[in-house]
């Protein structure tokens, strides 16, 4: 049975999701220490560029060597330029279900560029790699990763209750942590039939071919 996804890149009209590389260090250290990002994730704050190292060259390979899952760069198709990140984790071989999560960079937001996103690589996982669920967790204040949620036609389960430690901003500048409810979404094959006119054409093709995505 298969244990590790393969490396690809998916390409959408709008975007290329891809394998990170050297070249996007200094846009993912920018992304990363955004006030947003800092806020609803548990990246290290400050986020220095050895930690952009770290995960563009050992964390994220090993994700998908090592079978936990897949990071993807999610590039603009015609700038090439970062403007998001796609990590799928927590990957269950024999139930075919993954959980994903999702960051837009600051400068590319209100573009719709994390539904697409989502909404390409839920493609590619339930149609190309025969998975049978997609879950996704969102804090109960993060309105914004809601409506990606709802967008890409996730159902909403339950509520998680003080399941998750978010970081607020005082006056002063500095950042606390503050516990919060999550709330746990699922996403399954069927689910994306009702979506069949905001589903994006994508294409696959193999890391070693990146450049023009095959369609």
């Amino acid at each position: 049975m298969t244990t590790t996804f393969p490396s690809l890149t998916i390409g959408t009209e709008r975007l290329v999701l891809r394998p990170y590389e050297d070249g996007d260090i200094p846009a993912f250290v920018d992304m990363m220490n955004d006030e947003l990002v800092v806020a609803w994730t548990s990246v290290p704050h400050p986020y220095t560029r050895a930690h952009a190292e770290q995960w563009v060259r050992e964390f994220a390979p090993a994700e998908r060597a090592e079978g936990r899952g897949i990071v993807f760069a999610v590039t603009e198709f015609l700038t090439q330029r970062l403007v998001g990140t796609v990590h799928l984790y927590g990957t269950d071989w024999r139930l075919r279900a993954t959980e994903i999560s999702y960051v837009t960079a600051p400068w590319a937001r209100g573009e719709g560029y994390a539904t697409e996103a989502v909404l390409a690589v839920a493609q590619w996982l339930f149609r190309d790699q025969g998975f049978e669920r997609l879950q996704l967790r969102t804090a109960a204040g993060n309105t914004a990763s809601q409506q990606v949620a709802q967008r890409t036609g996730c159902i909403s389960e339950g509520v998680l209750r003080n399941a998750w430690i978010a970081r607020s901003q005082t006056e002063s500048g500095a950042w606390t942590e503050i516990r919060t409810d999550l709330i746990l979404w699922s996403l399954l094959p069927e689910d994306l039939d009702g979506l069949a006119d905001q589903l994006p054409e994508t294409g696959y093709s193999a890391h070693a071919d990146w450049g023009a995505p095959r369609r």
